[in-house]
């Protein structure tokens, strides 16, 4: 395991209302699950401090509901986080809070440094453009204008999640709902994103379909040595691509450790349940 992680967060927090003195002061007691009973401020992400290590892939289990999607958008800067701090290895050398850049330094890290796929393609891709062009969308977001190389670029991109050449012309709408996961995969592949963050990609998929997109990961992790975090509500697929897991209830991280260590002697109650609904 390397010392230094790659992505450092210290106390992430994302409050969904204004708060009042009664969950301010001392919101353990106060909130039902994670709202505040009194002035109705939900806390979708309360407090949540870990890191991702270079090469590793960090799992991220937890009910619907438990703040998991939220910390992904705050990742990604799709959502502003109320509270926190974050640090890259690879941007300023790691000490510079990303969550307090300008938006025009976020839409650089967003365009070189993180890589998202989203559990509904829509999010990620635009759905009219051809799949060579939803890649080159994001190599010219970050600064790139050789035609050529873009074009080069999205072909390997493609070839290497399996779809086929004589369809990269088409638009994702055109595709199944597989298709346009790994379309987006190979999207946020385009910069040689050093972090990858993949939320709930198998949700709704068959199961056949299901394990080539998670073999699809796994062997990209192997092949470019990608840091990722990836989300799920499945056990199934935390235990087959995580390194590490971290189990999230109600907007906190409840339990953290080897992902073999959680599965096989889990020490919460919640994360208890969890495996044993597995078995």
């Amino acid at each position: 395991m390397h010392d230094k992680p790659i992505l450092h967060v210290v106390n992430l927090k994302k409050q969904y209302g204004p708060g009042c003195a009664v969950c301010s002061h001392n919101h353990e007691v106060a909130l039902e699950k994670n709202r505040c009973p009194e002035c109705g401020t939900v806390f979708a992400c309360n407090d949540l401090s870990f890191d991702v290590y270079p090469g590793e892939i960090l799992g991220v289990v937890g009910e619907s509901g438990s703040g998991k999607s939220t910390m992904m958008k705050c990742l990604y800067f799709d959502e502003e986080v109320s509270s926190g701090e974050a640090y890259i290895s690879c941007y300023e050398e790691g000490e510079t809070n990303v969550f307090q850049e300008s938006s025009q330094k976020l839409r650089h890290i967003r365009n070189t440094i993180l890589g998202m796929v989203y559990q509904n393609p829509v999010l990620g891709l635009k759905m009219d453009f051809s799949s060579v062009g939803n890649i080159a969308e994001k190599m010219i977001a970050a600064g790139d204008r050789n035609v050529n190389r873009m074009e080069n670029r999205s072909k390997v991109l493609l070839e290497h999640v399996h779809i086929p050449i004589a369809r990269m012309k088409d638009e994702p709408k055109k595709f199944s709902g597989g298709m346009q996961q790994r379309v987006q995969i190979a999207k946020a592949l385009s910069n040689h994103p050093p972090i990858l963050l993949l939320d709930e990609v198998t949700t709704g998929l068959d199961l056949s379909v299901q394990a080539s997109v998670l073999d699809l990961i796994k062997t990209i992790q192997q092949e470019l040595g990608i840091s990722m975090i990836v989300v799920s509500h499945d056990l199934a697929v935390i235990r087959m691509l995580a390194d590490r897991t971290m189990v999230m209830l109600d907007g906190r991280i409840i339990e953290q450790g080897l992902t073999d260590q959680i599965l096989e002697n889990p020490q919460h109650a919640y994360t208890q349940q969890l495996v044993y609904s597995l078995i």
